[in-house]
């Protein structure tokens, strides 16, 4: 049985991770807003913005990036049935079937297949997910596993890289520490 995670605050909510060498932090707002949930976080280290709008259920529906300008320097958008696309309407193919957005820079993207898996203890379930370098704004997808150890443990595996990693989450599913990356602050 899935152990159940807390609903967030209907007035929203907001958590700060530090990198693990204290070089960075990042603070993540989530609102309810347009009945959905949208995550606001900013990224000191890598000197970024992110906004991520998801479904109540937490399918994403649109990521928007900004690094040094007021307008988004990379927008994605999906349709939830799998198929994404630009601010230009240009279909992106390649990244068709992806269903997370994950972004290195910050822990806060493992919570989305968390949230919205809600996998039993024991259980695992691989996920496609849209890769962001926010460095050259590339995207590739990866293949992902995640597997619920514990009432609140996890292993994350990219299957395209080999990377693996346990960590902890809270009652919300959002990481607590991620070992050798990023600590609750």
């Amino acid at each position: 049985m899935a152990t159940p995670l807390q609903a967030f605050p209907s007035d929203g909510y907001t958590a700060r991770w530090q990198t693990w060498d204290g070089n960075g932090d990042e603070t993540v707002t989530l609102r309810w807003e347009n009945e959905g949930w949208t995550a606001l976080g900013e990224v000191t280290r890598e000197a970024v913005s992110y906004v991520i709008r998801l479904s109540p259920m937490w399918q994403v529906r649109q990521f928007l990036l900004f690094r040094d300008q007021s307008e988004p320097d990379l927008w994605l958008g999906t349709d939830g049935a799998g198929r994404w696309g630009e601010v230009n309407g240009a279909h992106r193919p390649d990244l068709d079937g992806c269903t997370d957005i994950d972004l290195g820079c910050t822990p806060f993207t493992n919570t989305l297949p968390i949230r919205r898996l809600q996998l039993d203890v024991g259980d695992a379930a691989e996920v496609t997910a849209a890769m962001i370098d926010v460095e050259t704004l590339g995207v590739v997808p990866v293949q992902q596993r995640y597997e619920h150890h514990g009432e609140r443990r996890w292993r994350y595996a990219n299957l395209t890289s080999g990377f693996e990693t346990d960590f902890s989450v809270d009652d919300y599913g959002l990481v607590q520490d991620y070992p050798d990356a990023f600590r609750r602050m």
